[in-house]
């Protein structure tokens, strides 16, 4: 569903709505042109990129560059500051752009991927268990760049089979069942044990079905 939802495979049936219009995305570049971005569960990330390569720019490098003759030349310097800047205003701290993804942490990670989101503009950020491997700590942190990035007017899809933290953060539910919506309802208007049952069984009451 998600790589439907992100132009990686065309749907077999059925219609995507944008801004109240069908859109048909052909690539996961066309899911970026409008405004789409996903984060999946194994991240996607490139371990030996700076973070300030992996944040600013990858697979936006003709953005940032400079033409030469036979060849692009980037701007490191922008890329770097906007990094700096980008991280600072969404409350990540990560003091040193240079340093490779992957001597950050699990949280580390996601937040680059929630920042870039947000610095982008972009309007959609589906995120796919982003805190399955966390610790509590660094769950605390990713839930808040949540907010974070919502506040900033990003739309965020949190996949997640942890009904505590979709309640802590979600505004509203939809619960799926053997690959069906069973019920999709808002803030307020479910118990935790009723979303539980709702994932569990396709019911709000785990009584009407029978074992």
């Amino acid at each position: 569903m998600i790589k439907v939802l992100v132009g990686v495979y065309r749907p077999n049936s059925g219609e995507i709505y944008c801004n109240g219009e069908i859109i048909s995305l052909g690539s996961p570049r066309d899911a970026m042109a409008k405004g789409i971005s996903v984060v999946y569960q194994d991240l996607g990330i490139i371990p030996l990129l700076s973070v300030w390569r992996k944040f600013y720019f990858l697979g936006r490098e003709k953005d940032v560059s400079y033409r030469l003759p036979f060849h692009y030349r980037l701007k490191a310097s922008e890329m770097r500051r906007v990094a700096r800047e980008a991280l600072y205003d969404l409350g990540i701290q990560i003091d040193d752009v240079e340093l490779t993804v992957a001597k950050l942490s699990g949280g580390g990670k996601q937040s680059i991927a929630i920042a870039r989101a947000a610095y982008f503009e972009n309007r959609v950020l589906i995120l796919d268990e982003p805190t399955a491997a966390l610790s509590l700590k660094e769950t605390a942190k990713v839930l808040n760049y949540i907010n974070q990035a919502r506040r900033k007017n990003v739309a965020v899809v949190f996949i997640t089979h942890n009904i505590s933290q979709a309640l802590e953060v979600c505004n509203r539910y939809t619960a799926l069942y053997h690959g069906a919506v069973a019920e999709t309802v808002r803030r307020g208007e479910v118990t935790e044990e009723e979303l539980a049952s709702l994932i569990n069984t396709g019911t709000r009451d785990m009584h009407r079905i029978g074992f």
